[in-house]
């Protein structure tokens, strides 16, 4: 039975024992399942949703990959009170352009 893109990927990052740079970690995969280019760059958005839906990978700063088990809640989570946008002003914002443009 062959191994899916994800099995190769937790493989690689059990043998290897830390995170991987996302572009390493792909290019071990495709490598290890012997796709052609053309077949590496049909799949590798698919390989990439894979990684980001499954539960066993956290994605880390710098678009490094590594199992979850490995990390802390905190290392794992993205605080994203720092990159909400505020609707209200947003649409203000938008309001006094108009204004400046008539």
């Amino acid at each position: 039975m062959s191994k899916s893109m994800i099995d190769v990927a937790r493989d690689t990052l059990i043998k290897n024992n830390h995170r991987m740079p996302f572009l390493d970690l792909w290019n071990n995969v495709s490598q290890e399942m012997n796709f052609t280019p053309s077949q590496a760059e049909d799949n590798i958005a698919q390989f990439y949703s894979d990684l980001s839906l499954d539960s066993h990978f956290v994605n880390l700063e710098g678009n490094s990959w590594d199992l979850k088990t490995r990390h802390t809640f905190s290392e794992s989570v993205t605080d994203t009170d720092s990159i909400a946008v505020d609707d209200d002003e947003e649409d203000e914002n938008q309001e006094t352009q108009s204004e400046d443009d008539e």
